[in-house]
């Protein structure tokens, strides 16, 4: 009677001594929650600002990627083990590329919080020497001078656009308006000041200082951003919608008024967000067209008008009598920019999403 063995049963390497999926997750949180630990150890006992989280980050990425690359050769292997530090060092170099916005972000919140009060969105520096005062003149100031740069930069830029996508079809003009377009792109800001300044005072002689100078300055920063911004999202549009529109007999203009446009609407508002963004945290133009004041100007037409930028910069180069106090509100006024600026970015994405054309069937 012959007996027959079974050959033994194969190892499968891929599947074998694996780690899970969230491991690198839990791995990537333990380092930084480590490093964390130490650094607030070694911070105890002196001022917030003090703690260094660039360097904790920083050493949390190192941490993370020499606890997968061993655990990994242990568990898995050399093989796997390469791979998975090879993609840990490009997680890491992603953690370190946002290490500058970290560390922003973390001062300008840890310091800015100490004046971030009632009195500061509620009062103006109007006969403040010492301690106290707030903002409430400069925040008025930029959402006045922003609202009336987008009002005359986006009609502008957007036409631009449309003129370069639609009509143009690779002119002479069109070229000539692209090129100038993006040497527009890197005027330096306090040049935008200079011009307005200059226009205006062709006519209302030397010394004038306006919110719409200002309005007009952060313009000619503006315009071009929206209109390449812009032009890229048209170009995008297919032209099998537009050919479907001209194939049922729809005006040109109307073509773009309602099919165009709201195809591309997402993207414009998003450009129009990052345009804003751009110009509504820039100093030297709006010192040189806005002036500074203390008070509350609401007349974009006559006077001196704060903003935040000027705010702050005057804080920080004229702090008078008592220096702790104004450094405070230079920092509280640079949190509320970057506040404002986050508050606009949502309320891009939101009007873009509900205005951007629906998919699927219902």
């Amino acid at each position: 009677m012959s007996t027959t063995t079974s050959p033994p049963a194969r190892v499968n390497a891929l599947t074998s001594g694996k780690l899970p999926r969230s491991a690198p997750w839990f791995m990537l949180a333990g380092s930084m929650v480590i490093t964390f630990i130490v650094f607030a150890v070694l911070n105890l006992g002196q001022p917030i600002g003090n703690f260094n989280i660039v360097a904790a980050v920083f050493l949390g990425a190192v941490l993370f990627v020499i606890t997968i690359g061993l655990v990994s050769r242990t568990v898995e292997g050399g093989r796997k083990a390469a791979d998975r530090v090879v993609t840990a060092v490009v997680s890491a170099a992603f953690i370190v590329a946002l290490l500058p916005l970290i560390s922003l972000l973390y001062t300008v919140v840890s310091e800015g919080l100490a004046r971030f009060d009632i009195d500061f969105f509620t009062m103006s520096m109007r006969n403040v020497v010492g301690a106290g005062g707030g903002a409430v003149h400069a925040i008025y100031g930029t959402l006045l001078i922003t609202a009336a740069t987008t009002l005359i930069s986006v009609p502008i830029g957007l036409m631009t656009s449309i003129y370069l996508v639609e009509y143009a079809r690779g002119g002479r003009l069109a070229r000539s308006i692209t090129f100038f377009v993006d040497v527009m792109t890197g005027i330096p800001s306090i040049v935008a000041g200079l011009f307005a300044y200059s226009a205006f005072a062709l006519f209302f002689g030397p010394g004038i200082s306006m919110g719409i100078m200002g309005a007009i300055a952060l313009s000619v920063l503006m315009i071009p951003v929206v209109v390449r911004s812009s032009e890229e999202m048209l170009r995008l549009v297919p032209n099998e919608l537009r050919e479907a529109a001209y194939a049922l007999g729809v005006p040109k203009w109307l073509t773009i008024v309602k099919v165009v446009l709201p195809t591309s609407i997402a993207g414009i508002t998003t450009g129009v967000m990052l345009a804003i963004a751009r110009v509504i945290g820039e100093t030297a133009p709006l010192l040189v067209t806005a002036g500074y004041t203390q008070s509350l100007n609401l007349n974009l037409f006559e006077g001196d008008m704060m903003t935040l930028p000027v705010y702050v910069y005057n804080q920080y180069a004229n702090q008078g009598t008592s220096p702790d106090d104004a450094v405070a509100r230079a920092w509280a006024g640079a949190l509320t920019l970057i506040l404002i600026v986050m508050v606009l970015n949502l309320a891009a994405r939101m009007i873009a999403k509900i205005f951007s054309p629906k998919t699927g069937r219902r």
